[in-house]
């Protein structure tokens, strides 16, 4: 193991739960590490505004550290079996009608799903709609979350790609946090574009939680996707 001079800093902007990054804005920012499809682990809750270690393996892995806190593992990863089809865009512009209420939400603050962040962050309100076996939404992304080129930078991708997957599993019931994704962009959107983003869950182990999520143009063309783990919150002592 070879630390080296490089270090990764997740922007307050960028919470998921409160005083943490988004799970996956954060795995977008340490994937950047990674040449093609990228898997992380969540170690712990990744610390915002702060300097973190970027430490290379011999593997071609990355760690994440903060002191001796172990934040992330990035691996590359193998590429990703296609995706169900995308709903409609007319059926995706129902799914926000679904979406839990902000009373209800254990992290309305977040700066994918947040309700209270419709100023600066992705309002993606992921819900169930009529003739789609998943959740969905649709989205347009704003000019400051793209890079010099006017494209759509990675880590937001990651992000849009994040919370839809706890909403496809049941967060709205039992919240939980991302532990594990894997994400494969195929082709960036630009600033502006009108996007439909779709979960769908996989399968349900007692507190874990299996999704597959994925991004589409309004056409339906596949531009990236993901496959994720969900931990759920213990529930607090009576």
């Amino acid at each position: 193991m070879q630390k080296t001079q490089r270090h990764l800093t997740i922007s307050s902007r960028f919470n998921g739960p409160p005083g943490s990054g988004n799970g996956g804005v954060s795995s977008g920012l340490a994937a950047s590490l990674i040449d093609g499809p990228a898997e992380v682990f969540l170690r712990a809750p990744p610390p915002l505004d702060t300097p973190l270690d970027v430490i290379a393996l011999d593997d071609g892995s990355f760690e994440i550290r903060h002191g001796d806190q172990l934040v992330m593992t990035v691996h590359p990863a193998d590429p990703l079996g296609p995706p169900p089809s995308a709903p409609s865009f007319a059926i995706a512009g129902k799914g926000h009608k679904s979406f839990p209420s902000r009373d209800t939400h254990a992290f309305p603050d977040c700066f994918v799903c947040g309700p209270d962040r419709t100023e600066d962050g992705l309002c993606l309100f992921t819900g169930h709609a009529e003739g789609f076996d998943g959740v969905t939404d649709v989205w347009t992304p704003a000019a400051d979350l793209a890079d010099e080129n006017g494209l759509v930078r990675p880590e937001i991708i990651w992000g849009a790609l994040d919370c839809p997957g706890a909403f496809a599993v049941g967060f709205q019931e039992n919240p939980m946090v991302l532990a594990r994704i894997v994400c494969q962009i195929h082709s960036r959107p630009k600033a502006g574009d009108t996007l439909i983003v779709a979960g769908w869950g996989l399968y349900h182990d007692g507190r874990k939680h299996g999704a597959i999520t994925a991004l589409f143009d309004k056409d339906g063309t596949l531009l990236a996707q993901s496959d994720q783990l969900w931990i759920e919150l213990k529930k607090p002592a009576a």
